[in-house]
């Protein structure tokens, strides 16, 4: 067992470092091919922070485990959700822009909800399954919040992250690339086979690891991206980081899961799909209550405290 939990973390270290050598590596492609900042925001980078959780689902996908698979992405979510942004409003309340408040945060509320529908009726004939119709109707969503974002870029050009050139060479570049990707398929394997070896051995579900083990290894890049961010007082890419990775999550590597391998959906998991809209309803409702537009430290320390016993009962459940 030890050596199983070894290889676990070795598996989640190869995703984290993966993820940030092929966003480097490709980030610098880009720019030395003169790509825009904005075809880089939109693509490399919001693939990279999304890599962990889509190598892990594509893997798990393929071999079957479906549970692994939900449970991974919206465990993920609400770690997003109540952990993360209960650390980050802990550490300094966090101001929140009005298209956050008004687009973004019900942007990902809408994609939640969209989920437990496709997964619980028969929209496409599919009863209790996300089927490759149903993930063909997400990556529609997905592909109408990039025009929002696009149109956000072009009304305010600053919300794109600035990647600087670090002057590697085109060996170094591909390298990046290569071994980044190497990293991302091996780590996936790693996490997914060595997490149902230790559901197995502890007596838990599938459900139980995905929505706690998976989950918060592959939230690990957005959990440090927001905590520094939280440190150095920059609000909006704390927050943002959050709501965006949750969007990212449903609407793109889910529905990518689902076009390999038709996921058979536990309907256990409404709970947790019902315990995702409350919290950004949550969050929503924060923005109006206390400091105007903005995670006050209290409310952020009930999100995190909610949580926190949640997953207590969760796991002792």
């Amino acid at each position: 067992m030890i050596f199983t939990i070894l290889l676990l973390i070795v598996g989640f270290a190869l995703l984290i470092k993966g993820a940030d050598w092929m966003v480097s590596g490709s980030s610098e492609l880009a720019r030395k091919n003169k790509i825009s900042d904005l075809a880089i925001g939109l693509t490399i980078v919001a693939f990279g922070t999304s890599a962990p959780e889509m190598v892990v689902n594509v893997v798990a996908a393929i071999q079957g485990h479906s549970d692994i698979v939900f449970g991974n992405i919206i465990g993920s979510n609400n770690f997003n959700l109540f952990i993360i942004l209960g650390i980050s409003g802990v550490i300094t309340p966090l101001v929140v822009q009005s298209s956050t408040v008004w687009k973004e945060i019900p942007f990902s509320f809408v994609g939640a909800i969209v989920l437990l529908v496709l997964v619980n009726e028969t929209f496409f004939g599919h009863t209790n399954m996300l089927s490759k119709m149903d993930a063909g109707f997400l990556l529609l969503l997905f592909v109408g919040f990039l025009y929002y974002v696009y149109h956000q870029l072009r009304v305010d050009p600053h919300v794109v992250p600035e990647v600087s050139i670090k002057g590697y060479s085109n060996l170094k570049i591909w390298m990046l690339i290569l071994i980044g990707i190497g990293g991302l398929v091996l780590g996936g394997n790693l996490v997914v086979n060595n997490a149902v070896i230790i559901a197995k051995a502890l007596g838990m579900s599938e459900k139980t690891i995905g929505l706690t083990i998976v989950a918060m290894g592959t939230s690990l890049p957005e959990l440090a991206t927001s905590v520094m961010a939280a440190f150095r007082k920059n609000n909006d890419i704390a927050i943002g980081n959050v709501i965006g990775s949750n969007i990212f999550n449903i609407l793109l590597v889910l529905p990518i899961a689902a076009l390999f391998h038709p996921l058979q959906f536990n309907l256990t998991f409404n709970t947790d799909l019902y315990l995702l809209a409350f919290g950004t309803i949550l969050l929503f409702t924060a923005m109006f209550t206390g400091g105007k537009k903005k995670l006050d430290r209290w409310e952020a320390a009930v999100m995190l405290i909610f949580y926190v016993g949640y997953t207590s009962w969760l796991v002792v459940g």
